[in-house]
Formats: structure tokens, sequence, C-alpha cells
């Protein structure tokens, strides 16, 4: 089965996407449905795929799985809810007993967006991601390079819990440069669960003039330190469409894992993300 381990979809007619306001993201302010997505994922041979969530809003999640239960493509959502409420796993239950509540594979809080640095080690946030380990959920990470070393501190006091990494932490793939975020990748990586996704990577290069030499740097790396069988591949559609069209960034991360061998092949492209999340 080949997996696209992370994509998004959302509706403006339902609710405001606050983070597409900045310059630079005219195009992501309009609807993209399933629709839109599947041809799209059909096309590039990907069968299944992983829905994650865009908003720090409890009813998104709900959302997000009827629309799984109601087609074929969506094997998995990565939801979201507050880590520091003292009933999050009371709450984590009450999403698994909603209508495609069995398609809850993971949680996921925007934590590039807090502005402290060691926000997953606080007590609280720790306190829920027990929670989240303890219901055999997934956390999804999605940081940025100077948060990278607290993931890796959470990580090894919670080694009862996956953490998958979003987009390779967000290299600064535009300035080209690879430290300290290499130094800290393989920090993170060293610890046996955590896992990462090749995604996202074409808008942290420069959008309109990317080349398939300007990531393989950051691939290689993190192929080196999670290995074949500890990655994912994610289109990060739509946002990857500011810089790549789905058929693209699916092409090139074949073209940058060429070298690999067919089993290794089937687990970045699928067999990771079905074992990691259970799909």
């Amino acid at each position: 089965m080949s997996v696209d381990a992370h994509h998004h979809v959302w509706d403006l007619s339902v609710r405001d996407q606050d983070w597409i306001k900045g310059p630079g993201l005219e195009p992501l302010r309009r609807t993209f449905t399933l629709a839109d997505l599947e041809p799209e994922a059909r096309a590039a041979g990907v069968d299944r795929t992983v829905l994650v969530q865009t908003v720090t809003v409890a009813e998104e999640t709900p959302e997000f799985l009827a629309l799984a239960a109601g087609q074929e493509l969506i094997a998995g959502v990565v939801g979201w809810t507050d880590l520091t409420r003292a009933d999050v796993a009371d709450e984590l239950a009450r999403l698994r007993e909603l209508p495609g509540g069995t398609f809850l594979k993971g949680v996921r809080h925007q934590v590039q967006g807090e502005p402290d640095p060691e926000w997953l080690l606080r007590e609280d946030v720790r306190r829920g991601l027990a929670a989240v380990a303890a219901a055999r959920l997934v956390y999804d990470l999605v940081v940025l390079p100077h948060q990278l070393p607290a993931c890796a501190g959470v990580a090894a006091s919670l080694p009862q819990l996956v953490f998958a990494l979003d987009h390779l932490g967000k290299p600064p793939i535009a300035a080209g440069d690879r430290e300290p975020w290499a130094s800290a990748l393989r920090a993170l990586a060293a610890l046996p669960n955590t896992v990462a996704k090749l995604s996202g990577l074409v808008t942290e290069a420069d959008p309109a003039g990317w080349t398939t030499a300007d990531l393989r740097p950051y691939t290689d790396t993190a192929l080196e330190a999670f290995g074949p069988d500890r990655l994912m591949f994610g289109s990060d559609w739509p946002v990857c469409t500011l810089a790549a069209t789905y058929a693209d960034v699916h092409a090139v991360a074949a073209e940058l894992t060429a070298g690999l061998g067919e089993a290794e092949r089937r687990a970045l492209f699928g067999g990771t993300a079905t074992a990691v999340y259970g799909l």
C-alpha cells in the first residue's frame, strides 16, 4: 500500500485559517477539498492518506473523523486536542466514540507557534502526552529547528510514545544552512521511539526556484539519521502547491530516494506509515 502520510484539507466557508494570512500565502486562501486531492493522489499511485490537523479548534477533529469514515482515500487522522486539559484522556476516548472515531491515529499541536522553545517539556504538556501514549496514539511534532532539542528531551522522557517529526523539523533549506539543524535531528533520531516525514521540504526551499540538489543534503541527512524504515513520505498538500504540484512532490521524493533498495522504498512510501499509524 502506497501512503501519503501528511496532507490537509480545509473549507473556508466553515471556518477561517488564520495561518494562511501572511505574505506569499495568497494561493492557499481558498477551499481545498478531498475531491481536489483524490485525482492527484491516485495519479501518483497513492492508495491511502493520513489527514493532519490545521488549526487548534476542537471542532475540526470530529469533522475530519467523519470525513474519513465517508470515503476510501483517508486511512487515518492526526487530530488536535488541548494537551494541557486535566481530562485529556477522557477527551481522547470521547473522540474515538464519534462517527469515524476509529480513524483517529494521532494528535498534533502547532508547537512551532509556541514562544517557549521548551513548551514540550512543561509538566502539564508531558502529562497530556502520557495520555496520548496510553491511548496508543502517535504524537506528530510540527516544530522549528530551535525546538528540536526539546523534542529529543520529551521523547527520551516518554519512551512509550511514538513521536513523528513533520517536515524534518523545517530545515533552513533556502538559506543553505545545515547546522545546528542536522546535529539536533541526529540527536532526535538516536531515540528509538521517533520517526520522521519526508514532507514540506519544497516550501522550506526557495519556492520559486528550488531544485532537487537543494533538497538532497537534507534528505540524505535524514536517511542517514533515521534510516528508510523510520521515514515516511508526505506530500504536505495543499501547502506544497506554493512551490510544486502534487505530482512534482511525489516525483522528487522518488528521485531523492532512488538509491534505496526495493524493500526500503516500500517502507518509506507506505510500509512505515502503515505500521506507525496502524492503518
